[in-house]
Order: structure tokens, then C-alpha cells, then sequence
């Protein structure tokens, strides 16, 4: 097969590599609506702020996903124990864990949506690198995700955790994408909006990163010179920068 390639200076972009939740796909926006709608469903709830409860569903959720990753819970299993954790701590019924969790999860399910922008990017790119998505979730999951936002038709390919039996920031999951699109870290970028699992990750095996920041937030490390995307619109724009940051990465 040919590459879809952009000829800098020094090298081609040969792929570009993203993050799923919160770069392309909106994690954020599902998770507040199903959060919503049980917050609102259990009484427990109503002396708990909302933003008190969406901080702790976060922990949570992050907790218990790396348990998930591990294959030591199902993705049911966890989503039902972080809800009876929040339902212990706000004094509530805890047999109502598993009705919390399918509330959540149908809620979540029914707002799933991309990130403004970024089927338009992904269209836009598409001609001119080969594109893939690096994850730490499960296959099926990201799957759904990709072809339910209309994404999937741009992915030449999807690496998650799950099967690559590494998770970011571990530059192995870097590398096995990076030879599924064949391509060398001198010839792709990653884009993702964790700066301790997409940036770091990726630089840690010479790969040039982009973080994606639309919150517009200090970066962690001022002194890394890490190129910023506050939005994926307007796509033109937006492929032509990610497009130059190669080129000049490849320059200074």
C-alpha cells in the first residue's frame, strides 16, 4: 500500500497518531450527562453537590479502570462498584449500585458524540498521513465509539491497552502503533489531551506530541515546548498546523 505522505524538509509525515476519550470522542460530555441523570434518579444524592459528585465519580472511575485494564474487573463489574462507593459515601441504598449503573451507562450510551471538530480533522488529514488511534480502554468499547461518532471510516488503526498488553505512557504501545501504520517516530505525531499519558509517553520514545488543551490549562512542564491544540475547528486550519509542527520539529 502507498502512503498518504507530507513532504517536509528533512522528513514526511507518514502518521499521525491520536488519544479517543477527550480528544475525538467526548468522554467528558457523556460522562456529565449520565452523571446528571443519576444524580437526579437517588434521592442520597440531592445533598451532594453536583460538581462534589462528578470529582468523586472521577476518582473513582480512574481507580478502577486501571482494574479494569488489568483484567482483574469486567467493565460492568466496575461501573456497578464505583456507583455502590458513591452510594456508601452519600449514605445511601447500596443494592441500588447495579440500577445506578445502568442508568449511567444508558445515559452515557445515548450522548455519545465527537469532539466538536474532529470528524472534519480526521477528513482533512486523512489524504495526507495515515491515521490511528492509541487508547487505554478495551477493543469493543473504542469500536463502538469510533463507529457510532462516525470516526471509523478515517482509522487505518486502532491499538488499545487490552490487546497490546501495554497501557500509555509505556512507550511499548507508542511502538506497536507506530509499526501497525509503518512508520519511524521521526515520521508521526501523537495528539492527545493527557499530558502524563500522550505526551510523555510519546516523547519517551522520540515521538513529537501536540496536547491537546481546550480548557486552556498551564502545561505541566512550560520547559518541554510542547505545541498546543485549544480546538479541533476549523479543520483546514487546524490539519495545516498539525502539518507545520511536524515540519518545524523536524527543523529546529
Amino acid at each position: 500500500m502507498l502512503f498518504r505522505t507530507v513532504r517536509t524538509r528533512e522528513t514526511m509525515l507518514r502518521a499521525i497518531l491520536f488519544d479517543l476519550d477527550d480528544t475525538l470522542f467526548d468522554h467528558r460530555h457523556c460522562a456529565r450527562e449520565a452523571l446528571t441523570a443519576v444524580h437526579q434518579a437517588h434521592t442520597c444524592f440531592a445533598a451532594v453537590a453536583f460538581d462534589e459528585f462528578e470529582r468523586a465519580h472521577a476518582e473513582h472511575l480512574e481507580a478502577l479502570h486501571l482494574e479494569v485494564l488489568d483484567g482483574r474487573l469486567s467493565i460492568d463489574a466496575a461501573r456497578a462498584e464505583r456507583f455502590h462507593r458513591l452510594l456508601a459515601a452519600a449514605g445511601g441504598a447500596i443494592g441500588d449500585a447495579r440500577r445506578a449503573a445502568a442508568t449511567y451507562r444508558e445515559r452515557y450510551v445515548s450522548a455519545r458524540r465527537p469532539v466538536p471538530g474532529a470528524q472534519a480533522l480526521l477528513a482533512a488529514l486523512q489524504p495526507h498521513a495515515r491515521l490511528a488511534i492509541v487508547s487505554n480502554n478495551l477493543l469493543a468499547e473504542q469500536q463502538e465509539k469510533l463507529r457510532e461518532c462516525g470516526l471509523d471510516a478515517y482509522v487505518d488503526a486502532l491499538i488499545v491497552s487490552e490487546e497490546a498488553g501495554a497501557s500509555k505512557p509505556d512507550p511499548g504501545i507508542f511502538r506497536i502503533a507506530l509499526e501497525r501504520v509503518e512508520a519511524s517516530p521521526a515520521e508521526a505525531l501523537m495528539i492527545g489531551d493527557s499530558w502524563a499519558n500522550d505526551i510523555e509517553g510519546a516523547r519517551a520514545l522520540g515521538l513529537p506530541a501536540i496536547w491537546f488543551n481546550p480548557g486552556g490549562l498551564p502545561p505541566p512542564d512550560p520547559s518541554a515546548g510542547v505545541p498546543e491544540l485549544r480546538t479541533l475547528e476549523p479543520a483546514a486550519d487546524v490539519a495545516s498546523t498539525i502539518r507545520s509542527i511536524h515540519s518545524r520539529a523536524h527543523r529546529d
